[in-house]
């Protein structure tokens, strides 16, 4: 069932479902994850002076070196991860909150984890506002994962790493999925990780991607 709560305000929803529009024509098949993009408001989780184009399918910059993803991008992570509506999801790399607001709308809880404190704050404000309840955000190192709350149903990272962090496999739930960009800087690929009930793990590549380095323990180290 495609969940109906509001949220955010009622501006520029035909861009939003425009955008979602597009995004079916391209290829993405999941409705439920279509119309969470055509609901949340992207431009309230982006810098004011790029409000403008926020319903492009494009990556924008968030300061601090940082950028939020295009919605295909976001969309495409999302629909890999096979959501059902009952998962707790682990993400790794808030930002702007936008990927968080749109689990939101699929699933029972995300717990979010940012390294950035000024993005943390941003964001944890940003969902606030939007009235998503169902979100946690923690700052910290996301390649070391969330143990306390482990295990996940699923996990999406947002940053690209030179290989998959072992902490974040070990706190995927048995039947769940892992899914974000991996392998050398100049040849990412969007990897997804599935275990199994016997708890063994299963790698599909899904194409070459571009995406902010994810620093940390079991990243890259930061300069």
């Amino acid at each position: 069932m495609i969940d109906s709560r509001p949220l955010g305000r009622g501006e520029l929803e035909i861009p939003r479902r425009r955008l979602s529009d597009r995004l079916r024509a391209s290829g993405i098949r999941d409705e439920r994850v279509l119309e969470a993009i055509a609901r949340v408001p992207r431009h309230l989780l982006i810098p004011e002076a790029l409000r403008g184009q926020a319903y492009k399918d494009a990556s924008l910059p968030i300061g601090v070196g940082q950028t939020i993803s295009a919605p295909s991008t976001v969309a495409a992570m999302t629909e890999a991860l096979r959501l059902v509506g009952t998962e707790t999801v682990l993400e790794v790399g808030t930002g702007s909150g936008y990927q968080a607001a749109i689990l939101s709308r699929l699933v029972a809880r995300v717990v979010s984890i940012e390294r950035i404190p000024r993005l943390a704050a941003r964001a944890r404000t940003a969902l606030d506002n939007l009235g998503v309840s169902n979100v946690v955000v923690h700052l910290g190192d996301g390649t070391a994962g969330r143990p306390s709350e482990a295990p996940f149903d699923a996990i999406v990272v947002t940053a690209g790493g030179p290989e998959v962090p072992k902490p974040l496999l070990l706190q995927l739930a048995p039947g769940g999925y892992l899914v974000g960009p991996f392998g050398p800087r100049d040849r990412q690929q969007l990897i997804r990780m599935r275990r199994d009930d016997r708890g063994e793990f299963s790698r599909e590549e899904l194409g070459p991607c571009r995406f902010v380095e994810l620093l940390g323990t079991h990243g890259w180290a930061a300069a």
